[in-house]
C-alpha cells in the first residue's frame, strides 16, 4: 500500500524525479584547467581567423610592411614616407571641407567653415591612400567602391576633395629653389658646360576626350598629338629635382606662348640660363629678364653642322634628356594612361599639379 503524501502528484518508479533532470550530479566536471585550456585554444583559432580577414581588407596599414605593394599602388617608396607626408598634412586635413558641401554651402561661408569634412566609416588616412590609389594606378571609382567597402558617389565625393585639398596644400610648397641652392647642387657636367643653368624645360601633353562642341574642340586639338589634348610646362633643376609645373593648357596652344602666360619667365635672375628644346623661341621673352636661352644649334645655309655645333647639340641634348626623364615619372601615375574624359576635366588640373609634385617625394631622379 503506496502513502500519498496531499499536494503531491503520484510518481510511477520509471518516472525520472525533476531534479535528477536538472542536475546530474553523477557527471564529473571538467578541471578548470582544462577548461581554461580549451577557451585559449579557441580564442586563438578565433584571432587567427580575424587575422586573415583583416588581410583581406584593403586599407593602408595592411601593406605598412611591404614596400613593393606601397610602391605598386602609391608611387611612395615605403609606408615611412607616404605616413610622414600624411603626418604633415593631418592637421589641415583634420577640417578640410568636403566637396558636396563647398557646393551646399557656397553662399554662406560662416557654414561652411564650421562644417568639417567627415567619412567615419573611412580614416582620413585610408581616404589619403585611395585617392593614391586612383591617380597612381588609375583605379576606377567602381573598382574602389568595392575595395574600400563603400558606395561609389562616396568614393567619387572623397577623390574630389582630396584632389581640391592636395591641390591647395602641395602647391603652396616653394619647389622653386634660389640661386644659392642651384649652385650647391650643381652636378659636375653642368658645372663643366652650362654652369649658369637655372632650369630645364619642356612641354608635355595628355590625350582629353573629344567635346561635341567644334569651337571647342579647334581649341583643344593638337596637331603634334593629333589628338584633343592638355598641355603642361615642366621645369626641373640641373639635379633633377622638380621646380615648375604650370596649369594645364588647351593643346593648340604653342610653346612659347605658355611659356609665356604661365609664369615661370617672372622667375627667373639677371645671369640664368633656360635650357629647353629647339620648339622653344623664346629668347625675346628672357631678354626681359637678363637671361638667356640654351638650345642646340639650328642648321643654317651651310648644310651642315661643325664639329662644334655637332658637339654641342649632343651634350645639350645628354644634359635636357633629365627634363624627359621627370615627366615620364610624371605619366607614371596611370591616371593619364588613356584619354581623360570630360567628366574629369574639372579636376585634372589639381590631379596633374599633385601628382607632379608629388614625384618629387621618390627620390632622385638620378
Amino acid at each position: 500500500m503506496e502513502i500519498q503524501v496531499a499536494g503531491e502528484m503520484p510518481c510511477s518508479h520509471d518516472e525520472v524525479p525533476l531534479a535528477s533532470m536538472d542536475h546530474d550530479y553523477t557527471i564529473t566536471p571538467q578541471p578548470i584547467d582544462e577548461q581554461l585550456a580549451a577557451a585559449h585554444a579557441e580564442l586563438k583559432v578565433l584571432k587567427q581567423q580575424l587575422l586573415e580577414t583583416s588581410q583581406k581588407l584593403f586599407f593602408l596599414e595592411r601593406f605598412s610592411n611591404d614596400p613593393q605593394n606601397i610602391n605598386f599602388y602609391t608611387g611612395f617608396k615605403d609606408y615611412a614616407t607616404l605616413k610622414s607626408v600624411f603626418v604633415a598634412l593631418q592637421p589641415t586635413a583634420t577640417t578640410m571641407i568636403r566637396w558636396t558641401q563647398m557646393q551646399r554651402h557656397s553662399s554662406n561661408m560662416d557654414k561652411l567653415k564650421t562644417s568639417a569634412f567627415h567619412n567615419e566609416s573611412l580614416p582620413l588616412i585610408d581616404q589619403f591612400f585611395m585617392f593614391l590609389c586612383r591617380v597612381h594606378q588609375g583605379l576606377l571609382e567602381r573598382d574602389l567602391a568595392v575595395r574600400f567597402n563603400l558606395s561609389q558617389s562616396s568614393v567619387s565625393r572623397i577623390l574630389i576633395t582630396w584632389a581640391n585639398y592636395l591641390y591647395v596644400m602641395l602647391g603652396s610648397i616653394k619647389i622653386w629653389p634660389t640661386r644659392s641652392i642651384i649652385d650647391s647642387n650643381m652636378p659636375r657636367d653642368f658645372k663643366l658646360w652650362y654652369p649658369k643653368t637655372r632650369v630645364i624645360i619642356d612641354c608635355t601633353e595628355v590625350k582629353v576626350q573629344t567635346p561635341s562642341s567644334r569651337v571647342l574642340n579647334s581649341e583643344v586639338y593638337s596637331s603634334y598629338k593629333s589628338h584633343t589634348t592638355f598641355k603642361g610646362l615642366i621645369g626641373i633643376t640641373p639635379c633633377g629635382v622638380l621646380s615648375f609645373v604650370s596649369t594645364l593648357y588647351t593643346g593648340a596652344i604653342s610653346d612659347k606662348e605658355i611659356t609665356s602666360r604661365c609664369g615661370i619667365v617672372d622667375l627667373l635672375e639677371p645671369g640664368d640660363e633656360v635650357m629647353a628644346d629647339k620648339g622653344f623661341l623664346i629668347q625675346d621673352l628672357l631678354e626681359k629678364k637678363q637671361a638667356s636661352l640654351v638650345i642646340p644649334p639650328f642648321l643654317d645655309h651651310k648644310g651642315q653642322f661643325s664639329g662644334e655645333e655637332v658637339s654641342e647639340t649632343q651634350e645639350i641634348a645628354r644634359l635636357r634628356i633629365h627634363v624627359e626623364r621627370a615627366i615620364r615619372r610624371i605619366k607614371e601615375y596611370h591616371i593619364f594612361d588613356g584619354v581623360v574624359p570630360l567628366t574629369l576635366a574639372s579636376s585634372i588640373n589639381q590631379i596633374w599639379t599633385v601628382c607632379s609634385i608629388l614625384t618629387n617625394f621618390r627620390g632622385p631622379l638620378f
